[in-house]
């Protein structure tokens, strides 16, 4: 059995989380730019097995799309074809970002530090999503 992987997609950066082997715990794993995502994935599945990549499934409080919904779509059609051999599921964010931010102020980090650490934010709030599927199984 391998790791989960999440990924919650941003236009600039995109947070990423990953289970320990035995797909108890959900850590936070790295913030990269975007762009740079299928690369990194492609090297970190040669290193790491992976059973299942958990995806962000972007909706607005009354369920219909953002404007992250068609990107996602693309990003899971793109895992899909290039990753055949690993699970592509998608998981609600809606409020995961909050949840994020939340978490930071709960663990002491000033206002001034969450402004320069936005990359915490986006691997925190890849964690959340990644423990939301692991609650759901």
């Amino acid at each position: 059995m391998g790791r989960v992987l999440a990924i919650d997609l941003g236009t600039k950066r995109t947070g990423l989380a990953v289970t320990d082997p035995l797909v108890i715990v959900a850590s936070p794993l790295e913030t990269i730019p975007t762009h740079q995502l299928l690369d990194y994935l492609k090297r970190y599945t040669k290193i790491e097995e992976v059973s299942t990549i958990v995806l962000g499934w972007p909706k607005s409080l009354d369920g219909t799309d953002t404007n992250m919904t068609r990107p996602v779509i693309s990003l899971e059609k793109k895992l899909k074809k290039t990753f055949p051999e690993i699970n592509v599921e998608l998981v609600d964010e809606r409020f995961t970002s909050k949840m994020a931010m939340q978490s930071m102020i709960n663990m002491g980090s000033k206002k001034k530090d969450r402004k320069e650490k936005a990359g915490n934010l986006d691997k925190i709030s890849a964690a959340i999503i990644l423990q939301t599927y692991l609650d759901r199984k």
